[in-house]
C-alpha cells in the first residue's frame, strides 16, 4: 500500500507540472465566485482515480471535482491540487494530497509538493517523514515565540463567521504569521517544524486527511476548536498540545 501511494502521488505530481508548464493556455472555471478548477485539478484526479481503481475496484473515492461511490468501509481522499489560486499564479506552494481509511480510521496519508520536490507521508503509529526523514513538530508551548500559519477558505465562502477576527486577535499575541494558501501543506510545514503551528475553518476532509495524519504522526495535537480529536473536523487547529490548546481558546474568545 505504502509504494502504491507514493508511486501514484509522485506520478500525479509530475502530471501537475506538465500543466504548470501552460498556465497561459489553462482552462479554467469558476465553482464560486472565489472559488477556481482548472483543467489540471480535473485530470490530476482522473489519474489517481483510475490508479485506485485499477487496483482497488471496490473502495470508495471521496475527491474535490468528482462526487464518492456509496458506502465502503475503504476509502480514499484526495485533493488533486490543494492550492489551486498558487498553483494558477505560478507560485511553489501547491500541493496533491492522498489518504487512505479503513473503518474512520486514516491509515496512510501523503502530501507532495511538485515545485519544491517534498514528499510528506505517514502510515498510521509509524510516525511521519519527509523524503524518507523522519520528522517531529516543534515543541512551542509559548504564543509570544510561536510562528502560525492560518486560511481564509471561510471568506472565499462567504460566511458570517470567519478566521478575520481570530487572526486580529492572535496575531499580535505571536512571534510573526504566515499565509501559504494550502491547508494540506500547512499540515506538513507544522510536522516538520517550518512552523509552530496552524489553525483554519470551513475545511474539507479531503483538503486535511493525510494533513491531519502526518502533522499527528509528528507529535502535534489536531483537533477542532473545542480541542475534540475524533473525526475530521471542518474546523482545525494544529501545534504542540500546549499551544493547540491556546489557539483553540483564543478562538473560542473571538467568537464571544
Amino acid at each position: 500500500m505504502e509504494q502504491f501511494i507514493k508511486s501514484t502521488i509522485l506520478a500525479a505530481g509530475r502530471l501537475a507540472r506538465q500543466y504548470r508548464k501552460n498556465l497561459s493556455s489553462l482552462e479554467v472555471e469558476s465553482k464560486s465566485e472565489k472559488d477556481l478548477v482548472s483543467e489540471a485539478d480535473r485530470a490530476v484526479e482522473r489519474l489517481i482515480r483510475k490508479r485506485i481503481e485499477k487496483n482497488f475496484p471496490d473502495h470508495t473515492i471521496v475527491g474535490e471535482e468528482y462526487a464518492p461511490k456509496e458506502g465502503c468501509s475503504k476509502l480514499w481522499r484526495i485533493d488533486p491540487i490543494d492550492g489551486t489560486v498558487s498553483f494558477l499564479y505560478g507560485q511553489l506552494h501547491y500541493c496533491v494530497s492522498i489518504a487512505y481509511e479503513e473503518n474512520g480510521e486514516t491509515k496512510y496519508g501523503a502530501v507532495y509538493a511538485p515545485e519544491t520536490r517534498r514528499l510528506f507521508f505517514a502510515a498510521a503509529g509509524k510516525g511521519a517523514e519527509v523524503n524518507g526523514r523522519p520528522i517531529f513538530c516543534r515543541k512551542t508551548a509559548d504564543p509570544s515565540k510561536a510562528l502560525l500559519t492560518t486560511g481564509f477558505a471561510c471568506i472565499r465562502s462567504g460566511l458570517e463567521q470567519n478566521n478575520l477576527p481570530v487572526f486580529a486577535r492572535i496575531v499580535p499575541q505571536i512571534l510573526a504569521s504566515r499565509r501559504f494558501g494550502s491547508a494540506a501543506l500547512d499540515l506538513c510545514y507544522v510536522a516538520c517544524g517550518e512552523v509552530d503551528g496552524f489553525w483554519e475553518m470551513n475545511l474539507n476532509s479531503y483538503d486535511i486527511a493525510a494533513g491531519v495524519l502526518i502533522a499527528r504522526e509528528a507529535g502535534a495535537k489536531v483537533c477542532d476548536f473545542s480541542g475534540g480529536t475524533a473525526g475530521m473536523p471542518s474546523q482545525i487547529a494544529a501545534a504542540w498540545p500546549p499551544l493547540a490548546d491556546w489557539i483553540c481558546g483564543e478562538v473560542r474568545k473571538s467568537f464571544g
